[in-house]
């Protein structure tokens, strides 16, 4: 890299494992004049399911870090701080406009789909539940809108039938570490391009409840593994429900063959070691694998 005169401050607001990747790339990057001053992160929490404190770089690298657990004021501590730009990843919290408009850069986002499409919710999760074959790694600079300010950096991901939560998180993770490598120098010189996102193409994925996790056998059994994809570790997984008890199911698998359609969905067909057939819709079925637990069913008994 040319040797610059430029420098650019970084406060970076983040709590889950992306998070932690993208921010051990900025502060792997001390010597191009491009620092980190400050850090907001969460110690504790009951929605991220992929949750990472960033406390420990605080205390190694001597950086000020606020926990919002035990502080709110997050609007004082970046001003005091008056740092270039804020880099907001892994973030479920809309920011206030006060701290989107004081930093002179602005605010950087990410969102894991191809803005305008697809904003909103559980990006990752939708993303599979839904059985899409490709996505996309978005920076963009936040506005007062979800997911709707100008692109700074877009990158196509591909998505395949053997992808899940898992694997997909961390092909993500991989493009967009190359793309933070890529934006942060324009950035700091002040001659990084961007462009409006067109909002006629947009539309907003909503919040996933528990319900949504729960498979219910009168969808089709593609419907059923893409859910399991979509819930598998870092999160919940999904659960069906026998005798008022939940079962989570970390892989699943179509059946190769047609069962007959008078077939009522959710009747257990075969049981292998402690892998399940079970009867979807239409004339599909489904290999349960994985359970995390016995269940004590029979062939012929009905989920």
């Amino acid at each position: 890299m040319t040797p610059t005169k430029n420098k650019l401050s970084i406060v970076f607001i983040g709590c889950v494992q992306f998070s932690e990747q993208a921010l051990k790339v900025l502060l792997s990057l001390k010597a191009d004049n491009i620092s980190v001053v400050g850090i907001i992160t969460k110690s504790k929490s009951t929605f991220n399911s992929d949750h990472v404190s960033l406390l420990p770089f605080g205390i190694a690298e001597n950086i000020p870090t606020m926990d919002v657990n035990d502080h709110s004021d997050t609007l004082n501590f970046c001003r005091q701080l008056a740092p270039d730009v804020i880099f907001c990843f892994g973030w479920s919290q809309l920011l206030s406009k006060e701290i989107l408009t004081l930093p002179p850069k602005g605010v950087v986002g990410f969102h894991p789909t191809n803005l305008p499409e697809n904003r909103g919710r559980h990006p990752i999760v939708w993303t599979l539940a839904l059985g899409l074959t490709s996505t996309a790694s978005t920076f963009f600079m936040m506005d007062e809108g979800a997911d709707s300010g100008p692109i700074i950096s877009q990158k196509p991901v591909s998505v395949s039938i053997e992808d899940n939560a898992k694997t997909l998180y961390e092909k993500i993770i991989k493009v967009a570490l190359q793309q933070i490598n890529e934006f942060v120098y324009p950035l700091r010189d002040g001659c990084l391009n961007y462009y409006v996102q067109d909002a006629t193409k947009a539309n907003t994925w909503r919040k996933r409840g528990e319900i949504d996790g729960i498979i219910d056998w009168r969808m089709t059994a593609d419907s059923i593994v893409n859910l399991v994809r979509a819930l598998y570790h870092p999160y919940v997984g999904a659960e069906f429900l026998y005798h008022g008890e939940k079962f989570k199911v970390w892989q699943s698998e179509i059946f190769n063959k047609k069962i007959p359609k008078n077939i009522i969905p959710g009747t257990v067909l075969a049981i292998e070691n402690r892998n399940i057939l079970v009867k979807s819709a239409d004339t599909s079925a489904v290999w349960l694998k994985n359970i995390h637990k016995k269940v004590a069913v029979k062939v012929g008994d009905h989920l």
